[in-house]
């Protein structure tokens, strides 16, 4: 099993910044790719950012070049760093942790709310 426990989400105005972060624990040993997805009232989850362990990143088209996903292997890590933040920006935030050969794991969420 792995855990994942996000921080970081909040209330911030449009234009502003906010940085998540997902520390997973558990048996950690050989995940692979962790990353964000996020999930707006009424709409389908969507992936936000995608990076893998030797560094790979993949973006949606709607947020690159305003979010920046990083990890610390070592803190076994990964962060979503969102600058100016728009108000389609709002939804419940989910860090994910792919296992190779066995599947992901999720964690429970984190809250950004963008105001206008």
């Amino acid at each position: 099993q792995v855990q994942l426990v996000e921080s970081g989400g909040g209330l911030v105005q449009a234009g502003g910044s906010l940085r998540l972060s997902c520390a997973a624990s558990g048996s950690i040993f050989g995940v692979d790719a962790m990353g964000w997805f996020r999930q707006a009232p009424g709409k389908q989850r969507e992936l936000v950012a995608i990076i893998t362990i030797d560094g790979s990143t993949n973006y949606a088209e709607s947020i690159e070049g305003r979010f920046t996903i990083s990890r610390d292997n070592a803190k076994n890590t990964v962060y979503l760093q969102m600058n100016s933040l728009k108000p389609e920006d709002t939804a419940v935030y989910y860090c994910v942790a792919n296992l190779p050969y066995v599947g992901d794991y999720w964690g429970q969420g984190t809250q950004v709310t963008v105001s206008s």
